[in-house]
């Protein structure tokens, strides 16, 4: 493994990148975890064993697993409906062992089939859904839950109008914090001296200066003072054996309950889905343009997800705000994803009470530039350049993750994409040419390569539009396959029409197998060929 390959080869980057995904995977953690309906503590050894054991499996250089709001719906449901957290434990460890399989058998290439619009429309939505949710929490609005992507919040309000609600809500103190933090933040990078300190993120400068500026407000008591409803809240345990009940085991005796089975099974879908469609983006992220083994990425999350229903810990997957950060903050491999693992670890049993400290405005300004360097309106017009095929399914992806989910954005997005493919390949199925001579139309109709069931409706228009008395030549000599359907419309129209409208028909190039008959001298010789 050389240098540049090797996770220990760019510390300098990826140590203060995994620094910054930390400090954004926190309170992800927590806020899904909440959401979940499961232990807060739980979503924090999700996300440890996301960034050590995955990160470490995984061959991707910047994708970052952990919990994912993707699936707080399913958990939410499926530990209620199970009546005990030990058993979904198991359906999450049946989950794993269901992607373990998935990566074995290959199911991890159909994300070659994901169009690139369609990923980066993606991205684009996931960008303004940042955006938008993180406002309130800049404006000290803590009302939904920190990590939720969902359009419909448990609230009540959806993410527009929960900005409405937010104006009459605003926090000043919190305020002030995030737009100093938003400034170090841009700023920090446009100083010479600032920039070259690569050990030290711009991230880790903000949170330090909002939690000395809130302690300022605190010890003035002033109103400005964010207090603990708009801070960190990570559970404090108050001794060891506190701290070891908040690990969990999966109840094996429930491995025959058809109900585990079902949401184990739904559980390794979405994950794997997503997990996918993720390390697609990741990929297409990575400054170097590495690609990422999607098998192994499966096995490694089958892994990841058994190590962490093993430890009383959520279902995880690859998640697209983390590994965004991992990638912005200049992140050159893995190691990113490891480190922030570790320090989630260290720091939650080392430093809860200074990490509650954190105002959520301030990690709201990091995620705020985020969400803009995803949605930047740059990537939306290179696509509107590209032409309505491209630009079409990135915008309906775009906006079906803004207002549903990332699922079905990324669904919607698909089936615009082969809705085009299907058209594009109906109208490329052949060449149409007319010539004019003295004694009437010769028209040609040259095959492309490849002819589907698909083009056969373009290509009974033309043969039903072509006039009386006129001459067809339909060259196959290119044409490696023509469905059976585009056959048989061929040979009707030879056999019967063209003789009823006294048109003269000439085929070239058809192989032998295709049973019908290559005419004239120049033909013969195409077919020879063909048969070669």
């Amino acid at each position: 493994m050389t240098k540049k390959n090797s996770i220990f080869g760019s510390l300098n980057s990826d140590l203060p990148a995994g620094l910054v995904v930390f400090l954004v995977a926190l309170p992800l953690c927590l806020g899904i975890a909440l959401a979940s309906g499961a232990p807060l503590f739980a979503g924090v050894i999700s996300g440890v064993v996301g960034g050590i054991v995955v990160g470490a499996l995984s061959n991707s250089p910047l994708s970052v697993s952990g919990p994912a709001a993707g699936l707080t719906a399913i958990v939410l449901t499926a530990i209620t409906d199970l009546g005990a957290y030990n058993a979904f434990l198991l359906a999450v460890f049946i989950a794993g062992l269901l992607q373990l399989v998935l990566g074995f058998v290959k199911a991890g290439t159909i994300s070659n089939y994901f169009p690139n619009n369609v990923i980066e429309g993606m991205l684009a939505g996931i960008g303004v859904i940042i955006f938008t949710k993180q406002l309130p929490h800049a404006f000290g609005y803590d009302k939904d839950y920190e990590g939720d992507l969902a359009f419909l919040q448990p609230d009540g309000e959806n993410t527009f109008s929960e900005l409405f609600s937010m104006i009459g809500n605003i926090h000043l103190g919190a305020t002030i914090i995030a737009v100093v933090s938003i400034m170090i933040l841009i700023g920090w990078n446009k100083v010479p001296y600032l920039k070259n300190l690569k050990l030290v993120p711009a991230a880790l400068v903000a949170v330090v200066f909002g939690i000395l500026l809130n302690q300022l407000f605190v010890a003035s008591g002033t109103s400005l003072a964010v207090l603990d409803a708009h801070l960190v809240k990570l559970p404090v345990p108050n001794s060891f054996s506190e701290f070891k009940e908040s690990f969990a085991l999966p109840d094996f005796t429930q491995f025959t309950n058809q109900k585990v089975w079902m949401v184990g099974i739904t559980i390794a879908i979405v994950a794997s889905i997503e997990t996918l469609l993720c390390i697609e983006a990741a990929d297409r992220m990575d400054k170097h343009k590495r690609y990422t083994d999607t098998n192994r990425e499966l096995k490694a999350q089958g892994v990841g997800n058994m190590v962490s229903a093993l430890l009383g810990g959520l279902p995880m997957t690859s998640v697209v705000v983390r590994t965004s950060a991992n990638a912005n903050a200049g992140a050159e491999s893995k190691m990113g994803a490891i480190f922030h693992g570790v320090l989630l670890i260290v720091c939650a049993i080392a430093i809860p009470s200074v990490l509650n400290m954190i105002p959520l405005a301030t990690l709201a300004a990091v995620l705020l530039l985020v969400g803009y360097k995803l949605a930047n309106p740059k990537v939306i017009k290179h696509f509107y350049e590209r032409g309505k095929y491209q630009f079409i399914p990135f915008i309906a992806t775009m906006l079906g993750v803004v207002f549903t989910d990332l699922l079905k954005g990324v669904a919607l997005g698909l089936v615009i994409s082969v809705i085009f493919i299907l058209k594009g390949n109906m109208q490329r199925a052949y060449h149409f040419r007319k010539e004019q001579i003295q004694d009437g139309d010769v028209i040609h109709i040259d095959l492309a390569q490849e002819v589907s069931f698909l083009n056969k409706a373009a290509i009974k228009q033309t043969l039903s539009n072509i006039p009386e008395n006129s001459k067809v030549i339909i060259n196959a000599a290119d044409t490696v396959y023509i469905a059976h359907d585009v056959l048989d419309l061929i040979k009707e129209f030879k056999k019967i029409r063209a003789k009823e409208g006294n048109i003269k028909v000439k085929l070239i190039g058809f192989k032998e197998a295709y049973e019908l008959e290559n005419t004239g001298e120049e033909e013969k010789h195409v077919f020879v060929e063909h048969k070669n």
